[in-house]
């Protein structure tokens, strides 16, 4: 599983990464994050808004810093 946080690096982006991290510790899940911070790519995902959450390249959160909680549950419907 790859995970993607999509965003220039800013607070959010930071914020959205550690819980992030926090629900994959919780639910146990081996996945690698990355941090794309390149305008063109999060725009070639059909990102508008940051920071945003990407599972397997299937964007599924954007514009919103997500807690831990809303995290784990996108992670177990995927």
């Amino acid at each position: 599983m790859i995970i993607k946080i999509l965003g220039p690096g800013c607070k959010k982006c930071a914020a959205l990464s550690e819980n992030t991290q926090i629900a994959l510790n919780t639910l146990g899940l081996d996945a690698r994050i990355v941090k794309v911070t390149d305008i063109v790519e999060i725009a070639a995902h059909g990102v508008m808004s940051t920071p945003a959450l990407a599972i397997d390249d299937n964007v599924v959160s954007m514009g919103k810093v997500l807690s831990a909680p809303e995290v784990q549950a996108l992670l177990s419907a995927s």
